[in-house]
């Protein structure tokens, strides 16, 4: 009985995360951009959520103070976390420790759209950029 619970639990939450990512398909850029957009999707004290459609890339930078983690909506690309370079896709997620530098490049003909989550709350003043 208690796994059938658990199962019936996991299997509630994946449909509402799954709906939740639908509804982010469906968020489309506000106005014409160069390279890259950001749409705010929220912000507490904990943490910043935002909506950022990529047509080429992402410079080399770190955060010093927050933690980044990345679904990757549309779009394909080369991820540089740390000395590592990953190929991503549409359905990737994967995390950016604090201080560690990360870039994208896309790769696909299509623009990149991602969710970004950073906590704590992200005001903007903690992008460092980094010069190779």
């Amino acid at each position: 009985m208690k796994k059938i619970f658990v199962l019936f639990f996991l299997s509630i939450t994946f449909i509402g995360v799954s709906q939740e990512i639908m509804k982010l398909k469906k968020v489309e850029p506000a106005k014409d951009y160069d390279n890259i957009l950001v749409q705010k999707l929220n912000s507490d004290d904990f943490q910043s959520s935002f909506v950022i459609w990529i047509k080429k890339e992402v410079k080399l930078h770190k955060h010093t103070h927050h933690t980044e983690n990345i679904y990757v909506i549309e779009g394909k690309g080369e991820m540089r976390i740390g000395k590592e370079t990953y190929q991503v896709k549409k359905g990737d997620y994967f995390n950016i420790p604090k201080n560690t530098p990360h870039a994208l490049k896309v790769t696909s003909s299509k623009p990149m759209k991602v969710l970004s989550i950073q906590s704590p709350k992200f005001l903007g003043q903690d992008r460092i950029f980094i010069e190779e």
